[in-house]
């Protein structure tokens, strides 16, 4: 695993030693990263479950200004802490250690940018986007960038419209589906 661009290109990254933590494929993170680009430069990131801090640290080196990195995991947030460390990142980096509505709450700014690759199994994703946006957690004009499964029998596990939301992209790769949403904006 590998920053794929910016000033940390090429640094190689911890990874876990066993499969507890899923990283985010490096096909996967390039296409994230070529959607969002433009909503990088000082922007404010939140990796949500952040295992590695992969995505998070991709954002600080392609611009992002600040990133805070949150995990339930102790291991995870060890391994976040150790690539930034790494990357020469912790300047920039803030780490959050709890479930991921305690590390919501404890950001008292908006974010740019919110990264969410929760555990696939835990079905999640819809209740993040909600307590989102029930907090006022993202910065006008922000995005939120959901990674998630796909099963054979659909396009994606979660629904096309999310209350409040609008879809920018989606995007299959395999079995991961990214979706890209924005609040919606009431018609005047």
């Amino acid at each position: 695993m590998r920053i794929i661009a910016g000033d940390f290109k090429g640094r190689k990254l911890h990874t876990p030693i066993d499969r507890k933590i899923r990283p985010t494929a490096e096909k996967v993170k390039e296409a994230i990263f070529s959607m969002i680009e433009r909503d990088l430069p000082e922007a404010v990131v939140v990796d949500l479950f952040c295992g590695t801090g992969g995505l998070g640290l991709e954002a600080l080196s392609r611009g992002a200004a600040k990133a805070y990195f949150g995990d339930r995991s102790k291991q995870s947030l060890g391994l976040a802490i150790q690539n930034a460390k790494c990357c020469g990142a912790e300047s920039r980096s803030v780490f959050l250690l709890g479930d991921w509505k305690t590390v919501l709450a404890r950001i008292r700014e908006p974010a740019d940018v919110i990264l969410l690759d929760p555990p696939y199994e835990t079905g999640i994703l819809n209740a993040c986007l909600d307590h989102i946006e029930q907090m006022g957690s993202l910065a006008d004009g922000g995005v939120v960038v959901a990674e998630h499964p796909i099963t054979k029998a659909k396009t994606s596990d979660i629904p096309d419209m999310a209350a409040g939301w609008s879809i920018l992209k989606q995007k299959r790769y395999g079995d991961t589906g990214v979706t890209i949403y924005e609040r919606q904006t009431e018609a005047k």
